[in-house]
């Protein structure tokens, strides 16, 4: 993977992938079409942020026309044993694993549906909890009957899993469509969740992702006391809040 810009220190990684089928939207994303991450790229430029879209199938007219100062694209190519959802991860990690180094701090964010208030990398509750893992929740816990669906595919594959339900059925249920932190906590948390959908999600043949499974699954056994989540990281998921106090909007 080979960009064209000088990496910055601080960063926000999204991607793109377009031409299969979205399980949860129901539709199957155009392969060239700007308009549904415009929202998130411009939010991008108006704080004076670097972000990087990550995608499959944009033309290089497209990209030329919106790469910027602040936005940037890189193509990649799609492997179709996994889902977009969880196949971003396996991206991010590529990344990560060429430029950890240089990097000091990360957010990794769905394009479609999020746009950035506030620079976060500024905020002094960020910069104050540099050894936390910054991420979305839902008004929901983690006992919620589409969670438990969801879950399905890994609960048979994961042997501790059903325990990790019942430990935590009742403490909120985290939104992967913001992850962020020092990347000295975000580029092992970014490798161990990359492991656990190599390892057990290859093979899902369910209309469930498992990306909000492992993740959930990840941060409740490994980082439980190292989270933070909601206000100020997340306006009200599905709220569609204009509250400005907020880092990220989502929906």
């Amino acid at each position: 993977m080979i960009t064209n810009f000088i990496v910055p220190q601080n960063l926000i990684l999204a991607s793109h992938i377009t031409g299969i089928y979205d399980v949860n939207r129901n539709i199957t994303l155009a392969n060239d079409d700007i308009q549904p991450v415009l929202a998130w790229a411009e939010s991008i430029t108006r704080l004076g942020l670097t972000g990087i879209i990550f995608h499959n199938n944009f033309s290089e007219e497209t990209c030329k026309l919106y790469e910027s100062e602040y936005l940037h694209f890189i193509k990649v190519e799609y492997d179709s044993r996994y889902n977009p959802n969880v196949f971003r991860y396996f991206i991010y990690e590529d990344f990560l694993r060429l430029h950890h180094t240089i990097l000091s701090n990360i957010f990794l964010t769905d394009i479609t549906d999020v746009v950035v208030f506030n620079n976060p990398f500024l905020e002094p509750y960020y910069l104050t909890n540099s050894a936390k893992i910054f991420c979305g929740d839902e008004p929901k816990i983690l006992s919620d009957e589409w969670m438990q669906m969801h879950s399905e595919h890994l609960r048979n594959k994961i042997e501790d899993y059903s325990i990790y339900e019942s430990t935590y059925q009742y403490e909120t249920l985290l939104n992967c469509g913001i992850i962020g932190g020092n990347i000295s906590v975000l580029y092992p948390f970014i490798q161990q969740l990359k492991s656990i959908h190599q390892k057990y999600n290859y093979d899902n043949n369910t209309k469930f992702t498992g990306d909000m499974g492992a993740f959930n699954y990840l941060v409740r056994t490994c980082y439980h006391d190292k989270v933070v989540h909601g206000h100020p990281v997340n306006t009200v998921f599905k709220r569609y809040s204009d509250d400005r106090s907020c880092w990220f909007k989502h929906k």
